[in-house]
Order: structure tokens, then sequence, then C-alpha cells
């Protein structure tokens, strides 16, 4: 926050995010757009979450990832689009200093615990296919524990950098976000600092937290493909073909719009392009993650069935 004492400059108290406001004819159909993800994308994950925690068939490695996978995406979701439904309700785009810096930290943090996390799950699914003698051992309870709860400590870690960082700046002129969240690069613009040095931090953090996590994940997929290919039964290579496809075409899309938007110069040219990038990362993801992941298992459908069994008394 600016410093009182440094001569005309005025501390900022609030900030106004400009959400979508360009496009006043279009509020009340992205309201009803994204209230309606936003359920989806609730009720899908928290599904999940209560089947993986109740169901003893689903208490594996692969499931206990996708459960804080899950838990992770409910979290994300909520860290936006509530305030991004409230502005196009109300129109009150006004977002205090500390709740901009708060809902940064958060989706920060999520952010990087999303991208370890799904780098993890590659992993897992390398061993289980790719050496599945060892499977049990190296993904025994403890080491499960471990990455996964390595992915969370990352994204705070991760997210505490970078904002410490934007609580350091100096935000002495307009007040005005031109993005739907409170998020580093739009912050940056505002301030009265040097641009280009925390553009350098964003895109290290970037490439430390994001893109190596991504050429693991690529790896792990491409080892994944190859045993695939081996596969005698064609029955077989297009089932296993069909599994990871789907995996990595919503990695692919997750990582890709993400390291365009941080790793790409801000310029005015890219600006409305990278807000409709952060539209897929932050809002489609989440609402595919479920469907792509887990709902499409046979074991998952299982479970479902057994809990609609459970509650209605009857076949579901």
């Amino acid at each position: 926050m600016a410093n009182p004492e440094q001569g005309n400059q005025t501390v900022l108290t609030e900030f106004i995010v400009v959400g979508f406001g360009n496009l006043p004819e279009l509020q009340t159909l992205l309201f009803l757009l994204f209230l309606m993800i936003y359920i989806v994308t609730m009720a899908g994950n928290i599904l999940i979450i209560v089947l993986v925690v109740a169901d003893q068939h689903l208490h594996t490695p692969m499931y206990f990832f996708l459960g804080n996978l899950s838990c992770l995406e409910t979290c994300y979701t909520s860290t936006i689009l509530p305030k991004a439904l409230a502005c196009l309700l109300t129109g009150d785009n006004i977002i205090s200093y500390n709740g901009c810096l708060t809902q940064f930290y958060f989706f920060g943090s999520l952010m990087v615990t999303e991208c370890l996390l799904l780098s993890v799950m590659s992993y897992d699914r390398y061993l289980a296919i790719c050496s599945p003698l060892h499977y049990e051992a190296r993904m025994s309870g403890r080491a499960c524990l471990q990455l996964a709860g390595g992915s969370w400590i990352g994204g705070i870690i991760g997210s505490g950098i970078s904002t410490l960082s934007i609580s350091q700046l100096t935000f002495c002129g307009p007040n005005v976000i031109d993005h739907f969240f409170c998020d580093f690069i739009p912050l940056v613009k505002l301030s009265c600092n040097d641009p280009p040095l925390m553009e350098t931090l964003a895109f290290t953090l970037t490439f430390v937290f994001s893109l190596v996590p991504f050429l693991l994940t690529l790896m792990s997929y491409i080892c994944i493909i190859a045993i695939i290919l081996r596969i005698p039964s064609t029955t077989g290579r297009q089932k296993a073909f069909s599994t990871c496809s789907s995996h990595l075409i919503v990695v692919n899309i997750y990582y890709g719009t993400l390291l365009t938007v941080y790793m790409f110069p801000a310029t005015d040219i890219l600006r409305d392009f990278k807000k409709v990038l952060s539209v897929i990362y932050t809002v489609l993801t989440p609402l595919v993650n479920p469907l792509i992941y887990s709902l499409r298992n046979k074991e998952v459908q299982e479970a479902l069935r057994k809990v609609c069994r459970k509650f209605m008394s009857g076949p579901c």
C-alpha cells in the first residue's frame, strides 16, 4: 500500500473491478451462465468428495488425489465466482484493498496447488501403468499424504511470495482493475513501482510452479502412451487412449491458458484475449475436471448407484 508520507500520493483503500462491465447488454446472460456453472461445479465436486470418503472401494491413491482435486476445485471456484456473480447482479464492482489481496492470495495458492496436484496425479497414473509391480510400494498411504501435502504447501509458499510482493507495491494512481478478479498482472499495472521487475517475478514463479509441473505431466503421459501402444488388443488400446486423451486434453487446456496469461508480455492487444483465457482456467476447468477425471469412471458410477440405492431405497 502507498506510504502516506510520499508527497501528494493517495493511499488506495479500494479497487474497482471492471469485470465484464464493458458488455452491459450481456450482464444478465453472463450472470445466469456463471451461476449455472457455479452450481454445477460445486455439486459435481462435492459429490465426488462424498463418494470418495463414503465408498471403501474408492480408498485408493488415484481417488485420494481425485478427492483432493475436487476439494481444491470447490475452493478455487468459490474464491472467484461469488464476487463476480455479485458484481454482475448488483453492478457493485468495488472491492477493498485487503479484500483484493485476500482474494489474490487464495486464488494464487489454489492455482499453484492445482498445477502441482495435476503433476502428482499424472505420476500416479505413470506408476500404475508403466511400473505396476512397484506401484503399491511407491504409492503407500504415507507417500500419497506427502505428495498431496507437498502440493498444498507448494501452493501456500508460491502464493505467499507473490502476495507479499504485491503488498509492498505503492498504489498511487487509478484504482480500476481491468479484470474480473484481483490478479497479479492487473494489480502490477496499477502500481507506481517498476512493472518489468514484477512481471519478471510473475514469469519466474509461473516457470517454477506451472511450466515445470506441466513438463513433468507431459513426460508422464508420453511414457503412458508409449506403453499403451504396446497393448496387443485393439479394444484395450482404444479404451486406454480414450481415458488418457481426455486427461491430456484437460491438462493441456489448463496449463496452456495459464502459461499464456502469465508468461506472455502484458500488452493492450492481448488484454481482452487474456481475460477470456482466464475464464477458461478459473471457471470452465473446475467444471470439466469432475466429468473427465471421475464421473466417467465405472468405479465412481457404481459408488453413485450405491449411494442412490441407500438414500432412495430403490434402483438408481
